[in-house]
């Protein structure tokens, strides 16, 4: 009988994933397109909230450059619920994130999302290969949204970083 189960991710293989993914919402804070852009691959990708796909950490950087020069965009905050390896040099990393804007204290529930990064590692260290920003609805599970803003809200004034 073959094992389908996935291998375990070393430590500091997590711990390196986990951190690139901090490194971007860190960006996205700051309004620092080239911030959010760094930590991906140069052929690197993100989907946005809307939709929108970006693809080349340039593009990224500079797109972003532009939306953060237009508009005052809230702030993230996340929390990390997995992460782990899809193969060799591959992993996967699933958060939760919410934002909160600029002119409130407290989040708004209907930016409420789901975040996964596919993180690689070609050997020059992990760097973000796609980030996928899905929005949280749960048209049908109001009880799982109401969890997910109680879960974000107790992540307010904390940043982005580990929670």
């Amino acid at each position: 009988m073959n094992d389908t189960r996935l291998p375990e991710l070393s430590s500091g293989d997590e711990s390196a994933v986990r951190a690139l993914y901090h490194r971007a919402l860190d960006g996205w804070n700051l309004r620092d397109g080239s911030g959010f852009a760094g930590p991906f691959a140069e052929e690197g990708e993100v989907i946005g909230f809307d939709g929108t796909r970006h693809s080349g950490r340039s593009v990224i950087a500079a797109e972003l450059g532009r939306v953060f020069a237009d508009h005052v965009t809230p702030e993230y905050v996340a929390r990390v619920r997995r992460v782990r390896r899809l193969g060799p040099g591959v992993a996967q990393l699933d958060a939760v994130a919410g934002l909160v804007p600029d002119d409130r204290e407290d989040l708004d529930p209907a930016l409420n999302a789901l975040h996964t990064v596919i993180a690689v590692n070609a050997g020059a260290g992990w760097r973000i290969a796609l980030l996928q920003n899905t929005p949280a609805r749960y048209d049908l599970r109001p009880d799982l949204a109401r969890a997910l803003t109680a879960e974000l809200r107790a992540l307010i004034g904390r940043g982005p970083g580990p929670g």
